[in-house]
């Protein structure tokens, strides 16, 4: 579904990504974690096209779209869940997801969408300024599945949530994950990742330092402890 092959990207002068590769196949969570710094959100940005990459490839569906606008890249399927929620802070509930909703195909729409996440059905007209921080994060997920898309890209969806909204996104990931949606996870929060995730990278320094399962992960203390610093 998406292969990023050995991508170095830069910030002017500023060598962040060095050569990072990931696959994330067709009802897998692939999550990568690591520190504040090391390059998560900027792979998350180069994925979406925000960012381009100096060297490397990104495929999607098979198709190279390294090149790629943003927006056609959405238009064919990726789904993006940014980092701080950016909702429409000004928008209804409703409107927020209408918004997103602008890629056919696939059946996501308000209904489906208010039976994954009731509470916002009870706040629809509410604008996007008076939710709380978590009704914040379901409102930014709910409108990337409103896209219908085909990938999801999830960029650190627990920052600043409560350990009881943690372990409400932990479930939703997992009912994504059962009806067979790719998600590309950037996490700090290893517990999480470790119980939704088929396959972990460990970033540093903007490169891959360990791949391997949630189970191996979780065993070896050494990569925990220098890299995680768990």
């Amino acid at each position: 579904m998406l292969s990023v092959e050995d991508v170095h990207t830069y910030y002017g002068d500023s060598y962040v990504l060095q050569g990072v590769s990931l696959h994330v196949a067709k009802g897998m969570v692939t999550a990568l974690l690591g520190r504040n710094g090391m390059g998560k959100t900027t792979l998350i940005r180069t994925v979406i096209g925000s960012v381009r990459p100096r060297r490397g490839r990104i495929l999607f569906k098979g198709m190279d779209v390294t090149n790629m606008p943003s927006y056609d890249r959405a238009r064919n399927g990726m789904g993006l869940v940014p980092q701080g929620r950016r909702i429409f802070r000004s928008l209804s509930v409703r409107e927020n997801l209408i918004v997103g909703a602008f890629r056919e195909g696939g059946d996501w729409n308000l209904e489906k969408t208010y039976g994954l996440f009731p509470r916002l059905k009870e706040r629809i007209d509410h604008p996007g300024s008076k939710l709380s921080g978590g009704e914040q994060q379901m409102l930014a997920i709910a409108r990337a599945m409103m896209q219908n898309p085909e990938l999801l890209l999830m960029d650190e969806p627990t920052e600043g949530l409560a350990p009881v909204l943690v372990r409400a996104l932990r479930d939703i990931i997992l009912r994504l994950k059962g009806e067979g949606f790719p998600i590309l996870l950037v996490e700090q929060h290893m517990p999480l990742a470790i119980s939704v995730a088929d396959c972990i990278h460990v970033l540093s320094k903007g490169r891959v330092v360990y791949s391997g399962t949630p189970k191996e992960l979780q065993e070896n203390e050494e990569i925990k402890a220098r890299f995680l610093g768990i």
